[in-house]
């Protein structure tokens, strides 16, 4: 076990996001990062994202939002908004690898961010069949960096 990562407990979130198509995001979400399937409707899906709940809502193409701004970060335009997880350094590798063999199209690629800084982090991002952006990223003492000062 990697230091923090279980020694308090952390409530599930939950996250509605807009999609075009449930076939590619069941895909995406199920396929490529491997979250088990919930419950589901016409229009809608639930998805097991490392213990928290995503939604995935169809909506019309008109109604996705727009490309969204950047901001720069460490070197790197980091898309605005985005959303992911933070998991353990072995889980981020391996999701890291994961997403490699699927030929994902990574916005910014697998790497270790403020390295020797506060806050140092494994990081990755990349975007949904949607275009919703996605961050996964890891810390080596999740406890004394992930709110780093």
């Amino acid at each position: 076990m990697e230091t923090g990562m279980k020694s308090r407990p952390r409530p599930p979130f939950h996250l509605a996001i807009p999609v075009q198509d449930l076939t590619a995001a069941r895909a995406f979400y199920g396929g490529v990062l491997g979250c088990r399937e919930g419950r589901s409707a016409k229009t809608w899906v639930d998805f097991d994202l490392f213990g928290h709940q995503l939604v995935c809502h169809v909506v019309a193409p008109e109604q996705m939002p727009p490309q969204r701004p950047s901001n720069p970060v460490d070197g790197h335009d980091v898309p605005v908004p985005h959303f992911g997880v933070v998991l353990t350094l072995t889980e981020w590798q391996q999701l890291a690898d994961r997403l490699r063999t699927s030929a994902v199209s990574f916005i910014i690629e697998p790497h270790v961010r403020f390295q020797g800084q506060p806050g140092e982090q494994a990081t990755m991002f990349f975007r949904d069949p949607s275009g919703n952006a996605i961050e996964f990223k890891a810390f080596p003492d999740i406890d004394g960096q992930l709110f780093a000062t």
